[in-house]
Order: structure tokens, then C-alpha cells, then sequence
């Protein structure tokens, strides 16, 4: 019971959010990316391209699920179908699925930023969870590189729920 209170405490004290580490659910502009969809349509002049329905992610031991995915890349002359793009951003929306290992997240939408190496979901409900381990809020914020998160509750109150059986010992 004490180390499920010394875990509890700190997410307690924040009362509007917790902060929590996720090294395992990112992306990146440094590994092979596999995507899949109903359709794509590349927009080159605004170096934009549209996924729609059905869109799957993968990328090493990440798997990102929406309904739609707009990528945003930077570069001139850089192309999407060349496989030469530079990723600047990564919007998703529609039932947000984002998977890698243990760590699972859902959202309405969400945003990668991959320059400032954030990302961020929201929806009326975010469910963050990491074995038994399950947490709820409105918005989570994730530090890429230091796999730093936050939660947010918008308002309302972050829900948490422990196993205490999840605790290294």
C-alpha cells in the first residue's frame, strides 16, 4: 500500500494534472515510416499530404491509428513519393489509436510536431494507459526526446486508476 501511495501522491497534489513518462509512443523523421490508407492525395506546391480512411502508422515499435492524416513537410524540392521529405508536422484526427509496447493512448485528434520533437492529443476524453495502469484527462503533452508527459484535465479532474501489482519491486 505505501508504494501505491507514493504513487498516487504526486498526481494527487496536481489535482489538474499529472505528469508521467512515456519513452515508447513516438515518432520521428529518423527511422523507416510505413503508412497505410484508403486514399492520398499530394499536394507538392503546398507540401501537404492528405490520408483518408482507414490510416495506419508504423514506425519501429510505434503504431499510430486515425481516420485522417495530414502530413506537412518542409524542404524545396522535397517529395513525399520520393521518400525525400523532411516531416515538419503530422496532424491526425478521427478515433486516435497510438500504440508502442506497453504504452497505449486514445484521442479525437492530435498533433506531431516533429521540429520541436512534441506531441500532443486531445479529445473529450484522452485515455493513457500502460499495462493495468489507466489514465484520463482532455489533453496529453508529450517531450518526445525525454519521453516527458503531461496530462491535462480541461476543467474536470484527471481520473487514475493503479494496479498495485504493476510496481517494481
Amino acid at each position: 500500500m505505501g508504494s501505491l501511495l507514493a504513487a498516487c501522491l504526486p498526481a494527487l497534489a496536481m489535482a489538474q494534472s499529472t505528469d508521467r513518462q512515456m519513452n515508447g509512443l513516438k515518432l520521428s523523421n529518423d527511422q523507416p515510416i510505413q503508412i497505410e490508407s484508403d486514399q492520398l492525395e499530394i499536394r507538392e506546391a503546398e507540401r501537404k499530404a492528405f490520408f483518408t480512411g482507414n490510416v495506419k502508422v508504423v514506425q519501429g515499435a510505434t503504431t499510430l491509428q486515425a481516420g485522417t492524416m495530414t502530413v506537412l513537410y518542409q524542404g524545396e524540392g522535397t517529395s513525399v513519393t520520393q521518400g525525400n521529405a523532411d516531416i515538419d508536422k503530422i496532424d491526425v484526427d478521427g478515433k486516435v489509436f497510438l500504440s508502442s509496447g506497453t504504452q497505449q493512448a486514445t484521442a479525437d485528434k492530435g498533433r506531431f510536431d516533429l521540429v520541436a520533437q512534441v506531441f500532443v492529443l486531445e479529445g473529450d476524453r484522452v485515455v493513457l494507459s500502460e499495462g493495468q495502469n489507466v489514465f484520463v484527462g482532455c489533453k496529453l503533452t508529450v517531450q518526445m526526446t525525454s519521453g516527458q508527459a503531461k496530462l491535462d484535465s480541461c476543467g474536470r479532474r484527471v481520473q487514475i486508476q493503479l494496479d498495485p501489482k504493476s510496481q517494481k519491486k
